[in-house]
């Protein structure tokens, strides 16, 4: 007798999009050991920008993979949904809104702005910049390839001061 796992509850469905939301993830998996993991399973859908999976008390068992293309995200989320990973059935669907990975990519991320983080900018100091160094200039063909000359040792330049400790 054989049992067929129900589909997996889906989850509110958003506009396609090239971040995908995965909720439904194991919780006692490392976070490196789970972005590695689901960076190796999602990049044989297309390229993956980014892997975002939280540790926190709010964002255990969640994460977000970013696609460089709305294709790959589509097909990523046709082939895993459901797919049981470290044992749990995980639950995708597009994301609400897109990663800062794909809007620094198209040229739209704007900085996250607050009143009080818009007050210390405004005293805040002007930062460094380095002047560039003066260019190297380029040795010659002739020197290139020529080896040093070692540096003679002599027996006649210092003799060595032996000291006897006998008497």
């Amino acid at each position: 007798m054989t049992t067929t796992a129900a589909p997996p509850k889906p989850l509110a469905s958003y506009p396609a999009n090239q971040t995908l939301y995965i909720t439904n993830l194991n919780d006692r998996i490392r976070k490196d050991d789970l972005r590695l993991s689901l960076y190796t399973l999602f990049s044989t859908y297309g390229c993956v920008l980014d892997v975002n999976a939280l540790k926190t008390m709010k964002g255990r068992g969640q994460a977000h993979i970013a696609f460089r293309d709305v294709a790959s995200a589509a097909q990523a989320l046709r082939a895993c949904n459901g797919m049981n990973i470290f044992g749990k059935e995980m639950r995708i669907a597009y994301a609400k809104s897109k990663s800062h990975a794909i809007s620094k990519l198209d040229g739209t991320f704007k900085l996250p702005t607050t009143a009080g983080s818009a007050a210390a900018e405004a005293v805040a100091p002007v930062p460094f910049v380095a002047v560039p160094s003066a260019p190297v200039e380029a040795t010659t063909t002739a020197t290139a390839g020529v080896k040093r000359q070692r540096d003679e040792e002599s027996d006649e330049e210092e003799a060595m001061d032996v000291e006897d400790d006998d008497e």
